[in-house]
């Protein structure tokens, strides 16, 4: 079949061959109008423990949470994944495992979302390599797939069933103890800014809700608002890798009177124990304005908690200073 007969049917000889193409790759097509499922919050982050017991202490003794959920090494009755619950949608999980990528103590970042083979879609379409769904579910017992950021970091899409850990646990093991009702934001380390903004944001779809400086001349941090809710990720801006990943990478857990969190931390008998590794609790007001604490665990993984307003109600003002350059090509 010829296509063209003409200049006067060039047109349509061009729909035709459209058309044509269309038929015969009927999977182009699909991809090209996948929409982005929605990105609604923060489900979970993982970090790697050198003894699970320790951490426990520091997540239950100190912090007031609850483990509700735990995963044994196979063929064995010892913990691989303790699931520690901060409310009925987000937890933390900790491995037993050696770190994958030491001093590097963070394992992933879990983002939940509406539609998780949509997702596979979407993200196909835009050029990632995505294996295809087949049905699986993780052993809480939700769909879920991995890739990874342009910095390698381990990220995680999860769509909660009705039938799984966390949906039949809901308004369960939730003490009064819990120093903190959410997780606030996650931070982690990020070597190249544009790479890193292309993805969360015109992948995606975050919005940038503010970004600070620690000196005025290089930008330093980055914050960026999943696309379907309030949960929001931190990019922790380098030129050069810290000696420990463990303060840059971090989670933060939302409190909304910082001095009476303070007091009841002081209060605990697990705080003596805490002070035998950590120094006492100092509360500072960080360069966004807002009221911070931050507590380590035993393996130097920073846990910060953050009132969710500034000191005085009034707006932080984002930096305007240059990021840095690219710490890889």
């Amino acid at each position: 079949m010829r296509f063209f007969s003409g200049r006067g049917n060039s047109a349509r000889g061009f729909f035709c061959a459209a058309l044509l193409l269309g038929m015969a790759f009927p999977g182009h097509a699909q991809i090209a109008t996948v929409q982005r499922p929605k990105i609604t919050g923060i489900s979970h982050v993982g970090y790697f423990v050198s003894d699970l017991s320790k951490s426990l202490e520091f997540w239950h003794g100190l912090l007031g949470f609850d483990e509700y959920f735990s995963i044994p090494k196979a063929g064995t009755n010892q913990v691989r994944m303790a699931f520690i619950k901060i409310n009925d949608r987000q937890h933390i999980e900790l491995f037993t495992d050696p770190p994958t990528a030491p001093p590097n103590w963070m394992s992933h970042l879990c983002f939940t979302v509406d539609n998780v083979e949509q997702m596979r879609a979407y993200l196909r379409s835009k050029g990632y390599h995505v294996g295809p769904g087949n049905g699986s579910k993780t052993k809480a017992g939700d769909y879920a797939f991995e890739i990874k950021d342009p910095d390698g970091t381990l990220i995680e899409f999860v769509q909660s069933l009705p039938t799984g850990v966390e949906a039949e646990n809901k308004g369960k093991l939730m003490p009064p103890t819990r120093i903190a009702d959410g997780i606030y934001h996650v931070g982690f380390l990020v070597g190249n800014t544009a790479k890193s903004l292309d993805f969360y944001e015109n992948v995606l779809g975050f919005k940038e809700t503010w970004r600070g400086s620690r000196d005025g001349k290089q930008l330093s941090w980055i914050n960026l608002q999943v696309p379907d809710g309030s949960d929001y990720i931190e990019l922790m801006l380098y030129d050069k890798l810290p000696r420990t990943y463990g303060t840059q990478n971090h989670v933060s857990l939302e409190v909304h009177d910082l001095q009476a969190a303070i007091h009841t931390l002081e209060s605990r008998p697990a705080y003596q124990w805490y002070l035998t590794y950590q120094k006492p609790l100092e509360l500072h007001v960080g360069i966004n304005r807002k009221r911070q604490v931050n507590l380590y665990d035993p393996d130097g993984t920073r846990v910060e908690l953050m009132e969710p307003h500034t000191m005085d109600g009034k707006p932080s003002i984002p930096s305007t200073a240059p990021p840095p350059p690219p710490a890889h090509e």
